[in-house]
C-alpha cells in the first residue's frame, strides 16, 4: 500500500504539521497524511506516532474545513464522525447475492467434498487442488461498494439478495477505507465482501463498561457487532471497536462496464490485492494449501489454537483457489460448490442443575428450563437450558442438583448432553412434572394434558391470559402478520398496561398515547400505525395460521384459505368437510372446527372484521390457476432435493402452469418426481413403487422450454 520511502515522508511530514500547523494549501496533503496514520493504526496495527499527536493533526483538519465547508470531500478522515442519527435502513440490493455455505464437521466431510471437486471438474482423484482456507469469523457479514474510489455504500447481509443500507455507521470504521485506489486497477465500480467484529478484548471492556454503568451486558461478540451495525447512532458504531476484514471483491467492472474481475485468477490472489489496496485481511491465519490432507491439518490446527486467537471463529473456509475451477464448480440457490465451511466442535462444559422453571407457549405447550450454575461457553455466558419436555427429562435421567455436562452445537444454541450420574452424591432429586399449569396465576388450577402421540404437556384452558400474550407475540410475528417493528417487548409493553387483551386489540390501539410513551414520540406510533394498517390487508391464509390453532401451519392454512370467502365460514364447516381437502387429517379439521366453536373466538374475529382486518379471501389466496391442455395436465407431481434452477415455490408455480398438481408425499398417487441435488429418501421410496416417472430437473427445465422457449 505505501512503499517505505512513502512511509518515511509522510512521517517527516506529520511532525512538519506538529510544529508548523498546515494552512489551507497543505490540505491535501494533511489528509493524506491521516489516511496513512489509520492505515498504519487500524490496518497494520503498528502505529508510528501517538494518539495525541493523531489528535493534534485531526483538529488541524477539523479547523481548515470549518472555515472552508465547501472545501470538504466525501473521503475526508473528517466524514467519519458522524453527528446525525439513522432515522431508517433502507432495503438495497447486492450486485451479487452472498451466498450461504455448506458446513463441514470432520475429515470424512472435507474429504468428500475434495472428492465432489474433482468429479465437478474432471481433475484424477489422485491429483491435488490448491484451497484458499481463511477464518470462518464470528460476526457480521457485509457488502461495499466503490465508486470512482470513494465507498458509496455498506449494506448488510440481509436475505443475501438484499441487506440493510448500513454507509453511516461502516464510514465510522477506521479499518474501512473511505477512498482506495481500485482505479489504478481499471475499476470504476466494485463490491466487496467482509466481515464486521469486535475482538475479544475489545469484547470484555465493553461488558465491563456496560456493567459499570448498570447497563445490560451483550451475550457474546457476533450480537455486540451485528447489533452495532445496525445501532441508529454512528458514534455508537464506533464506541463499540468494531473492526472488518474484508476477504473478497465479488464484482469490478470499468467506465464502460466491461467486467474488470477477470483480472483476478485465484482467490487468494483477491484477498492478497486487497491488503495492498489498504484493506484488514487475513494474514498469518489464512493458508494456500495443496491438496485436501494439508487443508485438513490446517483446520484441525486452527481448531486447537482458536481460545487464543484474537477474534471469536467458529471454523475455517476452505475454498478452490483457482476461479476457472470455481466457474466450472459452479453454484447452487443456496451455497457455492467450490467452498465449505469447516465447523470447530462443539465447546462443551460442566455446571450444575440448580431449578427448573416453566413457560407457557402460544398453544399452551409447558416447556421446562433449566437453571445452572452460569459458565462461558463459546463466549456466552450460560444460565438458562431448554429441557424441552418431560420425556427429554425422564430420557436422560436428570436431576435437580445434578452436574450436567452442557454443549453449544454449532456455537448457537445451549444444549444438555447428559447428567454426570458418577458424581452423585445422593442429595439429587428426581425433577417431577407439575400436574397442573405451573405458570397459570389464578386460584382456580388448571390440570395439564397430554394428547395421543405427542410428547409436550398442555394447558388446555388458559384462564391467567400468559397463553394470550404468548399468541400476540406470534400473531405479530414474521411467520405470522407479519407487522414489522411490532415485536415482543411491544407486545408485552402494551399487554402490561392493559391496551392488549387478544388479538383484535391490536386493531385498535390509541396512536396518541403510544406517541407520549417514553421511547415512542410521534414518528414512531406513525410508524407502528402504517404497519398495522398494511397486516389489515393481508391474505387470509396469514390471517389463519396468525389465530395458534393446533396442527394449523402455512401449508393448510393456505389450504383451507383456498376453499372459503370468508374466514367466519368455518363455524359452520362440517368435518368431512374439512377432510374433503387434500392434506388436511383428522387432528387439523378437529383443532380447527374446535377453535370455531367457541364463541369467545368468534367474537373476537368480528371485532378484528370491525377494525378493518381483511377476513375475505384475496387473489392471493386463490388456488393457481391449472392449464387442462398443459404438458403436465392430468398429472401429480413433486419436487424433491435442492433445485439450482429456481427456487422450490417458483417450480412447483411452474408445474401448476402447466397442469400439474403439487402434492406433498411420494405415494401411489404420485405421477411424477422430479429430483435436484441430494434427494434422498422420496426419491428412494418412489424408486420402489415403479410406478413413478423419476425427472431430473433438467429434464423438468427442458419439457418447460419446449413449450415457452
Amino acid at each position: 500500500m505505501y512503499p517505505a520511502e512513502i512511509q518515511k515522508k509522510y512521517f517527516e511530514d506529520s511532525k512538519h504539521f506538529l510544529s508548523h500547523p498546515a494552512g489551507i494549501n497543505e490540505l491535501d496533503a494533511l489528509k493524506s497524511i491521516l489516511r496513512f496514520h489509520e492505515w498504519k493504526y487500524y490496518i497494520q496495527n503498528d502505529p508510528v506516532i501517538s494518539d495525541h499527536e493523531y489528535d493534534l493533526l485531526f483538529k488541524q483538519l477539523q479547523a481548515i474545513e470549518t472555515a472552508h465547508p465547501e472545501l470538504i470531500s466525501a473521503d475526508s478522515p473528517s466524514q467519519r464522525v458522524a453527528t446525525d442519527l439513522i432515522t431508517t435502513f433502507n432495503t438495497v440490493k447486492h450486485i451479487v447475492p452472498m451466498l450461504s455455505l455448506e458446513n463441514s464437521y470432520n475429515e470424512e466431510d472435507l474429504n468428500d467434498f475434495d472428492a465432489q471437486i474433482k468429479k465437478l471438474t474432471g481433475i484424477p482423484a489422485e491429483e491435488k487442488i490448491i484451497y484458499a482456507v481463511e477464518p470462518k469469523f464470528d460476526g457480521g457479514s457485509i457488502a461495499l461498494v466503490y465508486e470512482d474510489d470513494i465507498l458509496v455504500r455498506a449494506a448488510t447481509r440481509g436475505n443475501g439478495l438484499e441487506g440493510e443500507e448500513i454507509t453511516q455507521n461502516i464510514k465510522v470504521l477506521q479499518s474501512v477505507p473511505l477512498r482506495a485506489p481500485f482505479s489504478t486497477l481499471g475499476m470504476k465500480k466494485v463490491e466487496l465482501r467482509g466481515e464486521a467484529l469486535i475482538s475479544k478484548k475489545n469484547f470484555e471492556a465493553i461488558n465491563q463498561n456496560r456493567e459499570d454503568e448498570g447497563q445490560v451486558l451483550f451475550a457474546n461478540p457476533r450480537n455486540a457487532a451485528t447489533g452495532g451495525l445496525r445501532t441508529k447512532d454512528p458514534m455508537e458504531t464506533k464506541r463499540r471497536g468494531i473492526e472488518a476484514f474484508m476477504f473478497q471483491a465479488a464484482y469490478a467492472v470499468d467506465e464502460e462496464g466491461n467486467n474488470r474481475f477477470s483480472q483476478f485468477n485465484t482467490h487468494y490472489g483477491n484477498i492478497e490485492k486487497l491488503g495492498e489496496l489498504g484493506f484488514k485481511i487475513p494474514k498469518a491465519e489464512k493458508k494456500l494449501c495443496t491438496g485436501i490432507e494439508e487443508v485438513v491439518r490446517f483446520c484441525l490446527e486452527w481448531q486447537e489454537k482458536r481460545d487464543s486467537y484474537d477474534y471469536e471463529i467458529d471454523g475455517m473456509v476452505v475454498k478452490v483457489n483457482d476461479y476457472a475451477l470455481q466457474e466450472m464448480c459452479g453454484s447452487t440457490a443456496h451455497h457455492p460448490r467450490w467452498a465449505i465451511a469447516f465447523k470447530f466442535k462443539a465447546k462443551q462444559a460442566t455446571s450444575r442443575l440448580l431449578a427448573v422453571e416453566y413457560q407457557v407457549g402460544k398453544i399452551g405447550s409447558i416447556t421446562p428450563v433449566a437453571k445452572i450454575q452460569p459458565i462461558a461457553l463459546a463466549g456466552v455466558t450460560v444460565s438458562s437450558i431448554s429441557l424441552h419436555n418431560e420425556d427429554f427429562i425422564k430420557g436422560k435421567d436428570i436431576r435437580l442438583g445434578d452436574t450436567v455436562l452442557v454443549e453449544r452445537a454449532g456455537d448457537v444454541i445451549p444444549y444438555i448432553v447428559k447428567s454426570m450420574e458418577e458424581l452423585r452424591d445422593g442429595s439429587e432429586t428426581i425433577i417431577q412434572f407439575p400436574e397442573f399449569c405451573p405458570v397459570n396465576t389464578e386460584s382456580t388450577p388448571v390440570a395439564l394434558v397430554k394428547e395421543e402421540g405427542e410428547s409436550a404437556w398442555r394447558c388446555p384452558h388458559c384462564i391467567c391470559g400468559k397463553q394470550d400474550l404468548q399468541r400476540m407475540i406470534f400473531h405479530v410475528s414474521k411467520d405470522a402478520m407479519d407487522i414489522d417493528g411490532f415485536g415482543k417487548s411491544y407486545v408485552e409493553r402494551f399487554y402490561d398496561m392493559g391496551w392488549l387483551s387478544d388479538m383484535a386489540d391490536i386493531y385498535n390501539l390509541n396512536y396518541d398515547k403510544i406517541a407520549a410513551l417514553e421511547g415512542f414520540g410521534v414518528k414512531s406510533a406513525e410508524k407502528l400505525k402504517t404497519s398495522i394498517d398494511k397486516a389489515r390487508k393481508n391474505p387470509i391464509h396469514k390471517l389463519l395460521h396468525s389465530l395458534s390453532i393446533h396442527h394449523l401451519g402455512k401449508k393448510a392454512s393456505k389450504l383451507i384459505a383456498e376453499q372459503i370467502h370468508n374466514v367466519l365460514d368455518l363455524q359452520h364447516w362440517s368435518r368431512e368437510k374439512f377432510l374433503d381437502i387434500k392434506d388436511i387429517g383428522p387432528v387439523v379439521a378437529d383443532n380447527v372446527i374446535e377453535y370455531f366453536n367457541d364463541g369467545t373466538n368468534i367474537a373476537m374475529l368480528q371485532r378484528m372484521e370491525g377494525y378493518g382486518v381483511n377476513l375475505t379471501q384475496t387473489d392471493e389466496d386463490k388456488p393457481l390457476e391449472v392449464a387442462a391442455d398443459g404438458i403436465f395436465s392430468g398429472k401429480t407431481i413433486l419436487f424433491t432435493g435442492t433445485l439450482t434452477s429456481m427456487g422450490r415455490k417458483q417450480a412447483e408455480e411452474l408445474a401448476a402452469k402447466h397442469g400439474a398438481k403439487n402434492i406433498s408425499a411420494v405415494s401411489s398417487n404420485l405421477n411424477i418426481l422430479v429430483v435436484g441435488e441430494k434427494a434422498g429418501s422420496k426419491l428412494t421410496k418412489a424408486k420402489a413403487l415403479g410406478t413413478v416417472e423419476i425427472m431430473t430437473e433438467q429434464e423438468f427445465v427442458d419439457a418447460i422450454q419446449k413449450i415457452e422457449p
